[in-house]
């Protein structure tokens, strides 16, 4: 409140000072739920009323770990408008330190708040016990939270690694399909049986665990099936995988076979009913590992086994007799050719290689398949196939502009291409982008999509066109206006709701006959 004594008369009547405006971020990981967005969003509030802030924005991102910025699309926003100019705030209000992120190197969060001081936004921490005012004693305090926050993440995986690991012990499943042949059954925590869970299906009630069980009897007679060819008649995986195919039997993931999906099959414990797990790791999203078979954790005979031990300890004498005669030199020349043929590799891409050591072989005489790639040479940290293909899809990208091009001319429109941006303008009445959008595959084999919009020239409409599994033909195509995308980055799967699907087509027909001109009488 502000008195003007110098008015005639005495004071003025009491005029309210004007409210500083300001954004808030608020975020909620999938490892940390006490902290709802709506509580932080309530205690931001109350702040803003007492310290005379208006806050006109509002970054959130909802179910996101704060271990990295990865998928945080609301901070990515606030940096990217922050630094670019198109901020129409001076204060940033967040609930505390930690909602930067629980970053493993302290100095990243701290970069945050930097980089918004620096474009002068002021950050405040709304239920931090300091002033976030630069003195030595906040910047101290600030370290020592970010340490923390970033301390709590590394004793909460730890936690859940021991947690995990005990629950296998006990016999219980964790994650991942279950696999051809048999099933996943759920049950309660005094271990009655409840009911079957589908594909995709998962518990929704803590204490219920998962357990593995033999699926139909026509899938249990297939999975025998397979190991009595590989042992019994000496067939190839491959082989094995035509015959199926011939015989129009499909996956577990509806698909046909291969040979990697068969040696697959041929390999892995679960079908004697052994529960191993943390073949593989991915502790607080670094980079995913291979750990050595002295790493896994185990329990033998935790599941009725559909595959007598005896047979399944034949097929992987077969197995592990096919690199026998090789010696260590001319397995990782091995290993170089299929390197050199396929530009990356993998598990699954060795074990696609007729006549050659499967990637178990490859893991047994070196300890892990790390160390025979570092052997030759090679780091899976890059994805040459990914780097092919984005080559592929930029090739094909003026051929697909060129189309739309002609259609829109059949049409009855007129279209001109910005030389620079590739950017359409459409009868000098609105602007359109086309991007090609690369399709790759989860590892339960589901298609996902990542469509980027042009946040800097801001099209009025984005064509984007989905490519199909092998990124050969367009699988369909999204017209997205600009006034009705929020996010600049769009997540695809197969089916997305109405939400975005009511924007998808089979063909750009419907987007051809948008930019026809339509002649109109004129009125007098």
């Amino acid at each position: 409140m502000v008195i003007n004594w110098d008015q005639p008369g005495g004071p003025s009547a009491p005029t309210e000072q004007p409210q500083v405006r300001a954004a808030q971020y608020v975020r909620m990981s999938t490892e940390h739920q006490k902290y709802s967005t709506d509580n932080q969003a309530e205690e931001i509030r109350r702040y803003a009323e007492r310290r005379g802030y208006e806050i006109v924005q509002t970054y959130a991102d909802e179910g996101k770990s704060g271990l990295n910025i990865g998928g945080r699309l609301g901070l990515q926003q606030l940096i990217e408008d922050v630094e670019n100019g198109r901020a129409n705030f001076q204060a940033l209000l967040v609930y505390d330190v930690s909602r930067w992120g629980r970053f493993q190197d302290p100095d990243e969060a701290a970069s945050y708040e930097l980089r918004c001081r620096r474009a002068g936004v002021a950050v405040h921490y709304c239920a931090e016990q300091f002033e976030n005012d630069g003195s030595i004693g906040s910047s101290i305090i600030k370290t020592v939270k970010r340490a923390m926050a970033g301390e709590y993440s590394r004793e909460l995986s730890v936690k859940v690694f021991q947690g995990q690991a005990n629950l296998i012990r006990l016999g219980y499943r964790q994650g991942g399909a279950a696999g051809y042949g048999l099933r996943r059954r759920l049950i309660d925590q005094n271990g009655a049986a409840k009911t079957e869970l589908g594909r995709g299906e998962q518990k929704s009630i803590a204490t219920d665990r998962i357990i593995l069980i033999p699926g139909p009897a026509a899938e249990v007679a297939v999975v025998v099936q397979v190991y009595r060819w590989f042992v019994e008649d000496g067939m190839s995986e491959r082989e094995i995988a035509g015959l199926l195919n011939q015989r129009g039997i499909l996956s577990d993931l509806s698909r046909p076979w291969t040979r990697g999906s068969v040696h697959q099959l041929l390999i892995n414990e679960k079908y004697i009913g052994n529960n191993v797990w943390a073949r593989t790791s991915c502790k607080l999203k670094t980079t995913h590992v291979q750990n050595a078979p002295t790493e896994w954790i185990r329990a033998d005979g935790a599941f009725a086994g559909i595959i007598d031990s005896a047979l399944f300890g034949r097929a992987q004498a077969i197995i592990a007799a096919r690199s026998d005669r090789l010696s260590d030199e001319r397995m990782l020349e091995v290993l170089s050719e299929i390197l050199e043929r396929n530009g990356y590799l993998s598990g699954l891409i060795i074990d696609e290689v007729e006549a050659a050591p499967s990637s178990s072989s490859f893991r047994c005489r070196f300890g892990s398949l790390l160390r025979a790639y570092a052997l030759i040479g090679f780091s899976p940290d890059h994805d040459y196939r990914y780097l092919e293909i984005n080559r592929k899809l930029r090739r094909l990208h003026p051929s697909i502009v060129a189309d739309a091009m002609a259609g829109i001319g059949r049409a009855g429109g007129h279209v001109e291409q910005d030389a620079t941006t590739d950017l359409l303008r459409i009868n000098d009445e609105f602007t359109t982008s086309v991007v090609v959008v690369r399709c790759f595959q989860t590892s339960a084999g589901s298609m996902r999509w990542k469509i980027r919009l042009d946040s800097t020239l801001k099209p009025d409409l984005t064509i984007a066109i989905r490519m199909d599994a092998a990124n050969e033909h367009p699988k369909d195509y999204y017209v997205l206006p600009r006034l009705d995308m929020r996010d600049a980055v769009l997540r695809l799967s197969e089916y997305n709701g109405l939400s975005l699907d009511a924007y998808r087509f089979d063909s750009l027909a419907a987007f051809y006959r948008m930019t026809a001109r339509v002649p109109l009488r004129e009125a007098a």
